[in-house]
């Protein structure tokens, strides 16, 4: 077991997700979490895979089935879910001892993936402290905004949206997510700024602050990537969806606005949001959506989906054999060849599990073909969107988006690696041959 730890942290990280959701579904399960009714044990794993995977899809609505404490226990699971496997382990060892055991420094660069030269020490301690400040400085603005508009309890109600945006997990205590508040122009900001900080990433947050108080001259390669491609995506989308999907075009103009902006914000940052009701969408902005989700977030933040750097390989990639370039070049750098292969097979298993995952949903459900995809897109995203059909899926539909909002949380690559790696390393003896492209 020693020997697999060390060899395989990819492995502990897919035990520990699975130990972090054990938890609050076995505090989900007992009645002090419920409201009145019982909730079937099912609901519950669903619900807390939900939070850890910080994806939001529910089955059973959280504000009519969970009290004051089966709140709490999903708020604290999403939590702990945002800000990713060991990293308020380590934090605390950090504090204590000032330095960090062999197998926490291997798991951490697992389940971070800092660009070369990054001092994951540093970048620990940034986060758990950006997390809280961040948290905090959120649920105070949003305490104004909810206490203004006569929000029962609003200083419970900001603290766990501020916490469930800024970890990109789309919970909300609401019975219909923010759809009042979608003419709100300061809780659609200050919304949009907590689940855009989640999820670009605490590496980005550390980089900048880091530039920003003179310990080092500029930023990474990286954080110019996640700031262009999340900078252009949002823009893109909220900008096709404004003009050209038929569900915006009845509302007024600022409710449009705020509407395809947020529409478009929610998919990319997969914090899982609505102030729109996601079912009217046309079949236009439903796939527009779908792509966005499918994109997602960026590395080492709180969101999911096949990551911002990802989709930035795949063009270079694409944009360097258009010009018939011998090495792959993107804004004038040119990216290493272990980057390039681990971007193309996590491109292709996300691709794999999106495909296999969504025809045995079709499978199982009678809803259709539009509503299904969405649901698989945004369970392996982690998005927590869905077209209305969540609550209504059957036993064996539930399993499966369980299992594919897990795959999400984890990652589709180290899900794949930790399933398909032995112990060993094994050394490829093969003799190279051309084959046609």
């Amino acid at each position: 077991m020693r020997k697999t730890a060390h060899s395989q942290p990819v492995k502990l990280l897919l035990w520990g997700y699975a130990f972090y959701i054990f938890i609050p579904w076995i505090l989900l399960c007992l009645p002090i979490s419920w409201k009145e009714n019982f909730v079937n044990p099912l609901d519950n794993l669903f619900i807390a895979t939900s939070a850890v995977s910080t994806t939001g899809l529910v089955t059973v609505n959280t504000p009519d089935a969970y009290n004051f404490f089966g709140q709490l226990v999903i708020m604290c699971a999403f939590q702990v879910g945002g800000l990713g496997y060991m990293t308020l382990g380590s934090f605390v060892l950090l504090s204590a001892k000032n330095s960090l055991p062999y197998l926490y420094r291997r798991v951490g660069s697992s389940v971070f993936a800092l660009p070369e030269g990054f001092n994951l020490k540093l970048f620990l301690q940034h986060t758990v402290i950006f997390t809280f400040i961040i948290e905090i400085i959120g649920a105070i603005a949003l305490y104004f905004c909810f206490l203004r508009a006569n929000v029962e309890n609003p200083v419970w109600a900001a603290i766990f949206h501020s916490v469930s945006a800024f970890c990109t997990a789309g919970f909300s205590i609401f019975p219909n997510s923010l759809e009042d508040f979608r003419g709100d122009f300061w809780v659609n900001l200050i919304v949009s700024i907590l689940s855009i900080l989640g999820a670009i990433g605490f590496l980005v947050i550390s980089d900048i602050w880091q530039s920003l108080s003179g310990r080092k001259q500029g930023t990474t390669f990286t954080t110019k990537v996640i700031l262009y491609m999340t900078t252009w995506f949002i823009v893109i989308g909220f900008l096709l969806l404004l003009f050209f999907d038929s569900s915006f075009k009845s509302l007024t103009l600022g409710e449009r606005v705020l509407g395809a902006w947020f529409q478009s914000m929610t998919a990319l940052t997969t914090v899982g949001f609505n102030t729109h009701p996601i079912g009217t969408l046309s079949a236009f902005g439903a796939l527009l959506t779908i792509i966005i989700m499918i994109v997602g977030a960026s590395p080492s933040g709180t969101g999911g989906g096949l990551k911002s750097t990802t989709i930035f390989v795949a063009l270079a990639v694409m944009w360097s054999s258009l010009r018939k370039r011998k090495s792959i070049a993107f804004l004038g750098r040119r990216i290493p060849e272990q980057r390039l292969i681990t971007a193309f097979a996590g491109l292709v298993f996300y691709v794999l599990a999106f495909l296999i995952s969504s025809s045995i949903l079709l499978l199982l459900q009678t809803q259709s073909f539009e509503d299904v995809l969405f649901e698989a897109a945004s369970a392996l995203g982690t998005v927590g969107l869905s077209r209305g059909i969540t609550s209504d899926l059957n036993t064996w539909g539930k399993l499966v988006v369980i299992v594919l909002m897990f795959i999400g949380r984890v990652g589709a690559l180290s899900f794949g690696i930790a399933l398909f790696t032995n112990e060993s390393t094994e050394t490829l003896r093969a003799v190279e041959e051309d084959v046609a492209i």
